[in-house]
Order: C-alpha cells, then structure tokens, then sequence
C-alpha cells in the first residue's frame, strides 16, 4: 500500500523538533567551549499575593564594549544570537523562598508564584545551574488601584513598520538600535498617564520575539518612556502552527488580565496596522468592565504603506467605551481629555 502523506500537523510537530535539536546541538557546543546558561530576567508584575516572574534561560555570547564601559554598537542580530536552554530548572527567590520552576522548549520562564509583596517596582532574584543569581524586577499592583495602561510598541511607541516581513527583519536583525525612533508624543502621553494614576501598571503587549527584550528596555529608558512589565512571544513552531499566532497572544494575555485585576479599567493603546483595533474592539465588549477606553495611533499615509494597509473597524458603539485616534500621542492625549479619561489641569 503507498504511505499516506503526512499530515499538516505532522509536519508541523516534526518541524518544531528539528528547531529543538538545533538548538540543543548550539547548546552543546556552547558548554564545550565552557559558556555556562544565565537568566535573562523581563520586567514582570503581581499583585500583594502573587507574582508573575518572567525570564529566559540562556548561553550568551561575549559583547564588546568600548573604552567607556558602554555596549558598542548593538545590531539587532546579536539579540538572536544567544543559546536558548530548554526546560532548564530555574530557582525564583522571593523574599527568601525559593521557588523551583521550570523553563519552557524555548527557555522561556513565565511562572505565576505566590508572594507578599509592597506595592511598586520590587526584585526577585533567579539563578541556574548554581551559577551567580541575577535580578529580576516585578511592578506590584496596589489593592486601592483602578487604572492602568496596555500599550502596543511597534508602530505605536516605536516606528518599526513591523507587519511588512522584509522590513520587519530588516529592524529585526540589521538596523542598529540606536537608530529606532520612538513615535512623537508617546512617551509624553504615557508618562502624563502614569503620573495622574499613581500606581498604575504598564503593561508593554507586543508580538515581538523575548530576544528583543533588552534593546526595548534601553529603547524605553533613553527615550523616557515610563517602567513597564513586558509580555512578547516567541518566534518560531509550535506543536500544531509553523509560527506562533500574535493575533492569539494578545488576546489570550488581555483576557489573563481581566482575571487577574478584575477591579482594573485598562487603557488599551494600539495603532490602526496590526489588528490592534479587531482585537481591542472585541475585547471591550466580551470585558466592558475592564475597559476604561482605547486609543489607536492613525499610521501616515506612507506608513500604512509599509505596514500593508490598515486594519480599521468602522463601528465600535457595540464595545461602549471611550474610543479615540489620532497620528500621534499629542494628538491622542488631546483627544483623551476631550473624552474626560485624563484631567487638562494635570
């Protein structure tokens, strides 16, 4: 009898091992050249009960760095060029309890544990193979907080122009980070909200790959945007898609918050290239609760271009909620005080 073709599925799944042993043949040669696995430790946050630690266990490479002290130059590459450490056991200490959990195919930590922490930013430390611990921070969400922010960052804090694939890898893996520019007027807007919501929790929802994280956290801190938890992704097969879906991580971690901090109203930012306005939409009326309004940054012209168009819904009356645009965060924290989410006088 003639074999029967594999399946979709199948060649899936079998693609997704392929990318395992890869790199677990990079892991391999890495040890023998006596590089040890660290944690690369992401913004996260919790409540007074529980935190949420994010992280990666990973085998870096060497950076160079100039006479100064600094990095030099950072191309986007070199976030790709570490050795991911599949199912590594990490240990999370929190105020001195450890707390044993376990990475993912990826190396990627994300572990929900309890803790009884004060409000604000606060550290957690991790450490694998009894290597040196490094520190993790965590933004503790007061129990007396009712605001907080959710912002998209490609094409909505940062012009990256993402969903065209051959100048998403170009700023992926080419443009030096020092070149990126922030979109005008987004750092202002957000910290104006931060300022006037004491407390309040930015979340940074993005589609982009862990291994950008770093150069987002300087990208945000030499451009003055306020503290954020990060929740990205990561690239490449799962055991049933060829590449993970964005539009369902956002989704899925927008609906994870609404559970989380039921008495939270979120402001949701986006941009009008990326499914952000779908996903907001849809959001807000199956969570109206959780939902203080939304903000959708218009590409220009030419960036619409890039991004392949806009993904525009013409009628959100169905989600019932403040709903604003414009091309950038002056325009956008004009028109949120005209909608009475953020007071002029502040």
């Amino acid at each position: 009898m003639p074999r029967s073709p594999r399946s979709p599925r199948a060649k899936v799944l079998w693609f997704a091992r392929l990318e395992y042993r890869f790199h677990a043949w990079r892991e391999r040669r890495a040890r023998g050249r006596g590089l040890r696995p660290t944690v690369t430790g992401f913004p996260g946050y919790g409540t007074e009960e529980w935190v949420r630690v994010l992280g990666r266990v990973l085998i870096t490479p060497p950076v160079k760095r100039t006479s100064s002290g600094d990095f030099a130059s950072l191309r986007g590459w070199r976030s790709f060029a570490a050795v991911p450490v599949g199912f590594a056991r990490v240990t999370v200490t929190i105020q001195g309890v450890d707390h044993d959990v376990v990475a993912d195919r990826g190396g990627v930590i994300d572990a929900k544990l309890p803790a009884t922490l004060p409000p604000g930013w606060q550290t957690v430390t991790t450490t694998v193979e009894g290597t040196e611990p490094t520190e993790t921070r965590v933004f503790i969400v007061g129990s007396d907080v009712r605001f907080g922010v959710v912002s998209d960052v490609d094409d909505t804090v940062m012009v990256t122009a993402l969903p065209r694939p051959l100048l998403a890898a170009w700023n992926s893996f080419v443009v030096d980070e020092h070149a990126r520019q922030p979109v005008p007027g987004m750092a202002v807007m957000l910290e104006r909200l931060s300022r006037e919501h004491p407390g309040t929790p930015v979340i940074y929802l993005s589609t982009g790959a862990w291994n950008v994280a770093p150069t987002l956290t300087r990208f945000m801190r030499r451009h003055l945007f306020p503290s954020g938890s990060f929740l990205l992704t990561d690239w490449g097969p799962t055991h049933d898609r060829w590449f993970r879906s964005g539009r369902a991580h956002k989704e899925g971690n927008l609906r994870r918050l609404a559970a989380e901090f039921p008495n939270v109203k979120w402001l949701l930012v986006g941009d009008d290239g990326q499914h952000d306005d779908a996903i907001y939409t849809q959001f807000a009326i199956e969570h109206p609760d959780s939902v203080a309004a939304v903000a959708i940054r218009r590409l220009l012209p030419a960036e619409a271009v890039l991004a392949g168009g806009r993904t525009v819904v013409d009628d959100h009356s169905a989600a019932d909620v403040p709903w604003v645009t414009e091309s950038d965060g002056a325009g956008l924290l004009e028109r949120l005080e005209d909608a009475g989410v953020i007071s002029r006088d502040a």
